[in-house]
């Protein structure tokens, strides 16, 4: 009985994960930087906010805002698949003001983390906790 109730579920769930591929409209554009790398994501309903889970167990996503020039500026994020510390895709979006120095797009953490300890950008408080899975946009794609 188990095989037959597995038999029937597996293509029900790759049916699924097809369709919606289909119907998100194809990969994702590229969506942030990490250590000076295009990533892009897939959005997900997550939200573990109020969860109690303390801050080291999620990366940051620095939100850089808008972009003077028209538009926004793509977010930058501390960590990817295959770094030590890496979180596996949870996240603490923190937004950042640019207290003393022009808005830019920058795509590395450290140079934000950086400009911190100067004092030329704040970060605020997070504004969310949330999971996505981080993708490397081949060269190929940028």
């Amino acid at each position: 009985m188990r095989r037959f109730a597995l038999g029937l579920i597996a293509p029900l769930f790759v049916l699924a994960l097809g369709s919606g591929t289909v119907l998100a409209g194809g990969p994702p554009q590229i969506g942030f930087y990490v250590d000076d790398a295009p990533y892009r994501t897939v959005g997900t309903p997550t939200d573990f906010s109020g969860t109690g889970a303390p801050a080291h167990s999620y990366d940051r996503i620095f939100v850089l805002g808008a972009n003077p020039q028209g538009g926004d500026f793509m977010n930058v994020a501390e960590a990817k698949p295959g770094d030590r510390d890496f979180n596996g895709g949870r996240w603490m979006v923190t937004p950042v003001s640019w207290d003393m120095i022009d808005p830019f797009q920058a795509t590395n953490a450290d140079d934000l983390i950086a400009l911190e300890a100067d004092g030329l950008i704040s970060f605020g408080a997070p504004v969310k906790y949330f999971e996505c899975p981080v993708i490397k946009v081949p060269a190929s794609r940028r």
